[in-house]
């Protein structure tokens, strides 16, 4: 099976396809700007030790939580200001996800990355929208979609002459009712389309499975990033917070910041082989 090889520039120093795994890592959500500081810092000093290309990531506005009574995020105005804040501060780019074809042109103004979270990968108006910002696009596989199916999303993508880039990330099938697996296969099959990436976090998600909102078993994160890393990807999505049991989305799957350097050097030991 024909792999993705090429070394593609993404971003003004980054690549992927290369050496360098691409890194896309920061809290679920923008809670708040001292919260986005704190994850962007160390995640940068911990990318640049350990090699990696890093790129800050987090949502201005959780659009598909479960119960209407979650935790969305700071809102569009005030949580690109965020993201903004962080990408002149740190020097880093930014990925965020979009959620209507509207946002695209504006939430490219700050982002390097617009992300179509797995829910919407078949939204060719979304797709489209964010193709013509220009900007590298993102596009989770939906928990329902088969790995030959998502070429076709990548398609639709690359068929907007200014963005021949598109990038794909793993991050779990449906199995049942509150409970997601992984099929191991599905990440070299998506590589002859285009750039993959595994979502480490998600791929860990109960979806819906804590009363109102998606609970998630961390504890398998580990085994899970490793199996990715030995298929031969080209990089890894992982959320991370300083004390996930507090986060205000997705704390039962993110990665504790402080444990974050010990877990990518275990990936990066199996990645580099």
């Amino acid at each position: 099976m024909e792999k993705h090889q090429q070394v593609i520039s993404i971003i003004e120093g980054v690549t992927v396809g290369g050496d360098k795994p691409l890194l896309l890592s920061g809290p679920c959500a923008a809670e708040g700007k001292g919260l986005c500081e704190e994850v962007a810092g160390k995640m940068k000093e911990i990318a640049g030790e350990l090699g990696f290309n890093y790129v800050f990531k987090a949502s201005f506005d959780k659009a598909n939580r479960t119960s209407a009574d979650s935790f969305r995020g700071k809102g569009m105005d005030e949580g690109m200001r965020i993201l903004e804040h962080i990408k002149r501060t740190f020097d880093l780019p930014i990925v965020t996800d979009i959620h209507e074809s509207y946002q695209a042109s504006e939430v490219a103004e700050v982002a390097d990355i617009l992300q179509i979270p797995a829910f919407l990968c078949r939204q060719t108006d979304l797709l489209l929208a964010a193709a013509k910002t220009g900007k590298i696009v993102n596009i989770k596989k939906g928990q329902f979609m088969a790995p030959e199916d998502m070429q076709y999303a990548v398609n639709k993508v690359n068929a907007m002459a200014d963005n021949p880039i598109a990038l794909l990330t793993e991050r779990g099938t449906t199995f049942g009712y509150g409970n997601l697996v992984v099929d191991m296969r599905s990440l070299p099959i998506m590589r002859q389309y285009a750039p993959v990436l595994f979502d480490v976090t998600h791929s860990v998600q109960r979806p819906g499975a804590a009363g109102g909102s998606s609970g998630g078993n961390r504890e398998f994160a580990p085994y899970l990033a490793k199996a990715a890393a030995a298929t031969g990807i080209d990089g890894y999505f992982i959320e991370t917070h300083p004390n996930p049991e507090v986060a205000m989305s997705d704390g039962p799957n993110m990665i504790p910041l402080s444990g974050m350097k010990a877990f990518l050097m275990e990936i990066l030991k199996i990645h580099s082989a």
